[in-house]
């Protein structure tokens, strides 16, 4: 066996090696993902507190008239955002549809349409989002949502505005 051949062998074994660290890497990313989904749509905070990391890097454009938005960035405090949109929202009206799930690695990003109606005002909201997330032992660190903020202000102001 020549010296190229023996590194050759290696370097693709090295290569080989490396994408099937990186396969199960975006595995475990979907599959946090996945169960993330799966609290969120069931309403379990319980679950939701153990899927995010003790810090989180939480971003969601500010909306001072829109109650369930607020910064955070503990387990806890994100898992509530959940249970606070349940409760200033009709949660017969909520709608959300995933059109687009990426994963790369430790990151992942969830495109698609959200809608619903606001409690206090029986006004509606919609439009499309995108989530970006990312996955560290099993734990979600970083919470990025982008939405229609304009639509869902609009859906909180009191009527006459």
């Amino acid at each position: 066996m020549s010296v190229k051949s023996s590194v050759t062998k290696a370097s693709s074994a090295t290569i080989a090696s490396s994408a099937g660290t990186a396969s199960s890497v975006a595995e475990a990313t979907r599959a946090a993902v996945q169960e993330f989904i799966a609290a969120r749509v069931a309403g379990d905070t319980g679950r939701l507190v153990t899927l995010f990391a003790d810090e989180v890097d939480w971003m969601l454009a500010e909306n001072p008239g829109v109650p369930w938005i607020r910064p955070r960035s503990t387990a806890a405090e994100c898992a509530a955002q959940f249970q606070e949109l349940m409760e200033y929202t009709v949660p017969e009206d909520a709608r959300a549809s995933v059109d687009t799930f990426l994963v790369d690695g430790t990151d992942a990003v969830l495109m698609g349409h959200l809608s619903g109606a606001v409690r206090a005002t029986g006004k509606s909201f919609e439009g499309p989002f995108a989530l970006r997330l990312t996955v560290e032992d099993g734990r979600i660190t970083r919470h990025h949502l982008y939405e229609n903020s304009l639509s869902i202000a609009e859906a909180c102001a009191p009527c006459g505005r």
